[in-house]
């Protein structure tokens, strides 16, 4: 069936999305005939092969990424590094050959094929401008449409840039460029992403999909960016869809889908190695090999690599530490620096060592071991001959020493396990997947406490997917569901025991339905409803309208509603969060005090229960709500002639049972504290009322706002999460390109932000920021020439905001980052390629309780065979 979005005469540069839409247009298969291998009406017309070179007119010099593709099939494949390609089981007959790649003009070429053939087909393209009505997405409506048709605010990764950003290893690097996206940094691998407010320390509001197969792990529900099994350079697209997505996603879908795609086994054919190093000690190798057998039926791609660096995390296990790390960085005197309760960490980094007694504070000594992850994959793809692939493919990722700052202080994973299997099922009308994410860690500890840390856990998730077209293709539908498990087992590190070593259960319903209106007006409405032992019953609506006076202008409005569901850490934690606070002093104090008489009741060191050890713990909440959002947005793109486009996007945002991070005073079931019963009634107040003046004057906001009493009568200071009520977001996103000429590209991009929260629906005393600067912009030029040359040239500025999450409240100061690549082609299978972040050294943290973070060189070489 024809694709009835896909503008007629349009040629699609987005390289992946263009095979999807290509496959759309197949008539499906049943899954049964592929298993067995059974036949087509392609198979009997007989096959041959074709290759050849893709390379840019009047060089020499190949093009990698570009899509060859047979008109009418599901046949396609990329170029490698020095632009060669092979499409095998062509059908014989004559067919028609497109060629597309990003930044040049498509061209199509006629070939007969003979049966048994083997034919040579060189092309050369010009270069030309990419005109926005020629990128398709996926991610909004899952389905491939053209970008300024989408219902959703969405941005595409530029690939040749991500791919020299591979070699540092730091997969979020590439997304901190696109508009409206926040990317936040400590130590080498530690990132939060986010878009349109309210960030975390361990950040879940975008949902980061790689094929389908979400990649967060169950026990927090955030990403472990080091864990990836796929690197950057071996991806095919990334797409990053802006504002709540829960209509068609689901909990984490709250401010954005993240997508991911990896490349079938044909569509690289052939072996790559890459092999880099730098600043840091860093260390980088990849390896990658594709083939086809059975006479092109059949694919197998395999990968592995082995990456280590040394990491700009500090200890911080003497009092001071964390003043001084952060001294270098910015004046304290204009940005205090308050080190969480008690002031310093019981553990110091793997590697290094401590003097000091146990509980007592001094310095590390030794060397930091070296942060590293090692991955291996194996994907096997069969390929129908109507363009249908069933997939099987799995791997495992090991990654050591990475540290991450949690809302309860930071914590080191000196070793994990990341084992995944996933099986799909890609027609053109159905799809359907299952797959496995494991996350396997025995060797995991709180710096801050001292306390072990264990995860086992896994997700086994199925999901299916009808789509079609009706009404003589003016509409299209989307209907499926999916069905997860989670298991999580802690050892009782983290959970209760009558919480720990629990099956959690997911079920869900989705359904989008989109109509041409008129001739350019589009309807879309889409509704999902899930379930689970864990919330209630959600229902998460959308609806859009987007019109389009012509091809190279839209306007959208959309609005929708999305979830987002607490973790099980949030739901269920119980650990201490910090050495036991030491209060005798304060008693001595108030003992000292007018009120001193009042407290002769109380036995000495006994007014805090053991006023000398007060614990400070976590504690979680399990009458938790989901937290919603309800968001309007409008959007407006414009294509400028050929050489220039603008797209603008604003938002107003409601958040309602907000769900806070780790703060003391928010979940009701830890009350304020209360002064002994041996102390007379009258007087309690006036006690409590000092103790709290009397922390906050100390410069401890958290001790004030935390004391209470367990259920034993115990004396404790308690962080826990709650529902703060309601709170309110707006901005506007605004990005731009101009294309000088066929060598020269220029970006831009600005984000404003706003939020509030509704004061009287928190606890007194408490805090939540929205962990988001208010203004953000982004500028970057790009060179490539004829004689295989390429350099790019970015900078990220933004503005100083305040940051509280869990331990970690304190001003993060403005930063502009200046990064810069280059890359160029010596041989027709070999690229030389280097890229620096932060090319100025400006030593910056990026969130508050994150590592100083300074510059960073490395150099590379790729080699195709």
């Amino acid at each position: 069936m024809p694709d009835e979005r896909r503008p007629p005469g349009r040629p699609n540069l987005n390289l992946f999305l263009w095979a999807t839409s290509a496959r759309t247009r197949m008539a499906g298969s049943g899954l049964v005939l592929v298993l067995l291998g059974g036949s087509g009406t392609l198979l009997g017309q007989g096959t041959g092969n074709v290759r050849g070179t893709v390379t840019r007119a009047g060089t020499e010099g190949g093009i990698r990424d570009a899509v060859v593709s047979v008109e009418g099939t599901g046949l396609l494949a990329a170029t490698d590094g020095r632009g060669r390609y092979t499409l095998a089981q062509v059908p014989a007959g004559q067919q028609e050959i497109m060629v597309r790649a990003l930044g040049y003009q498509s061209q199509t070429r006629t070939i007969r094929i003979d049966q048994g053939s083997s034919q040579v087909l060189d092309i050369a393209l010009e270069p030309g401008a990419t005109l926005l009505s020629d990128i398709v997405v996926e991610t909004p409506s899952r389905g491939p449409e053209p970008i300024v048709q989408a219902p959703a605010a969405v941005s595409t990764v530029d690939m040749a840039a991500a791919n020299d950003l591979s070699i540092l290893g730091q997969a979020p690097l590439a997304l901190a460029p696109l508009t409206g996206v926040d990317v936040v940094q400590s130590g080498i691998n530690d990132f939060n992403v986010n878009t349109r407010g309210f960030n975390t320390s361990t950040n879940r509001r975008v949902l980061v999909l790689q094929d389908g197969r979400d990649l967060s792990f169950a026990l927090l529900g955030s990403q472990e960016w080091m864990g990836l099994s796929v690197p950057l350079e071996d991806m095919t697209r990334i797409e990053m869809v802006r504002g709540p997505g829960s209509a068609l996603y689901g909990a984490n879908a709250f401010n954005g889908v993240l997508d991911l795609r990896t490349p079938t086994a044909r569509e690289v054919l052939g072996t790559k190695i890459t092999v880099a190093g730098g600043q840091l000690g860093s260390a980088r190798g990849d390896l990658r090999h594709a083939g086809l057998f059975g006479g092109g039926r059949f694919g197998v791609r395999l990968s592995a690599g082995y990456y280590r660096s040394d990491t700009w995390t500090r200890s911080r296990t003497n009092l001071g530490d964390f003043a001084r790390e952060y001294a270098t960085a910015v004046d304290t005197v204009a940005y205090p620096v308050q080190a969480p309760l008690p002031g310093f960490e019981l553990v110091p980094l793997s590697g290094q060592l401590r003097e000091s007694p146990p509980g007592v504070p001094g310095p590390a000594v030794g060397d930091r071991d070296a942060v590293a992850s090692a991955y291996a994959t194996a994907r096997f793809d069969r390929y129908a001959d109507n363009g249908s692939v069933l997939t099987v493919e799995g791997g495992a990722a090991r990654t050591q020493n990475e540290t991450l700052v949690i809302g309860g202080g930071r914590v080191q994973i000196r070793e994990s396990w990341r084992p995944w299997t996933r099986v799909a099922w890609d027609g053109a009308r159905f799809h359907a997947s299952a797959y496995y994410s494991g996350r396997i860690s025995h060797d995991q500890i709180n710096l801050a406490s001292g306390v072990p840390i264990v995860d086992v856990s896994r997700v086994l998730h199925g999901e299916a997917q009808y789509n079609r077209g009706f009404a003589a293709g003016r509409g299209r539908i989307v209907i499926g569901g999916s069905v997860r498990d989670d298991y999580i087992n802690t050892d009782t590190t983290l959970l209760a025991p009558a919480l720990d070593n629990r099956n959690d259960q997911y079920y869900s319903l989705f359904a989008q339905a989109e109509y041409d209106l008129l001739s350019r007006v589009r309807v879309v409405g889409a509704a999902r409803f899930d379930e689970s032992n864990l919330f209630a019953s959600q229902l998460s609506p959308k609806g859009a309208i987007v019109f389009s006076p012509n091809a190279r202008q839209s306007f959208r409005l959309t609005i929708n509603r999305a979830f987002q569901t607490p973790s099980i850490l949030q739901f269920f934690v119980g650990v201490p969060a910090a050495p036991p606070a030491d209060f005798s002093p304060l008693e001595a104090g108030l003992r000292a005090s007018p009120l001193g008489p009042a407290l002769a009741g109380v036995p000495n060191g006994q007014l805090f229960t053991n006023s000398a050890a007060v614990p400070v713990l976590v504690r979680g909440n399990e009458n938790l709500r989901v937290e919603h959002v309800t968001s309007l947005e409008v959007g407006y793109s414009q294509q400028v002639g050929t050489r220039a486009y603008f797209t603008v996007d604003a938002y107003y945002s409601r958040l309602s049972d907000f769900v806070t991070d780790i703060l003391p005073g928010v979940n009701p079931v830890y009350a304020p504290w209360t002064a002994p019963g041996a102390v007379p009634e009258s007087i309690r107040p006036t006690v409590e009322a000092v103790v709290r003046e009397q922390l906050a004057a100390a410069g401890q906001p958290v001790a004030a706002a935390g004391l209470t009493r367990l259920q034993d009568g115990s004396t404790a200071i308690v962080l826990s999460v709650g529902n703060a009520g309601r709170a309110h977001e707006g901005g506007v996103e605004v990005g731009a390109g101009f294309k000088v000429s066929e060598s020269l590209d220029l970006q831009a991009n600005y984000s404003w932000f706003s939020a509030d929260v509704d004061a009287s629906s928190l606890v007194p005393g408490t805090v939540v920021l929205p962990n988001t600067p208010a203004h953000k912009a982004n500028f970057g030029i790009a060179y490539r020439n004829r004689w295989g040359l390429d350099a790019r040239l970015w900078t990220r500025l933004v503005s100083g905001y305040d940051w509280a999450a869990g331990t970690f409240a304190g001003r993060v100061p403005p930063s502009q980052t200046f990064d810069a690549s280059a890359g160029y082609v010596v041989t027709g299978n070999l690229r030389v390629h280097a890229v620096v972040t932060n090319l100025f050294d400006q030593r910056r943290y990026y969130f508050y309780g994150g590592s100083v973070v300074g510059r960073r060189l490395l150099a590379g070489v790729t080699a195709y065979f």
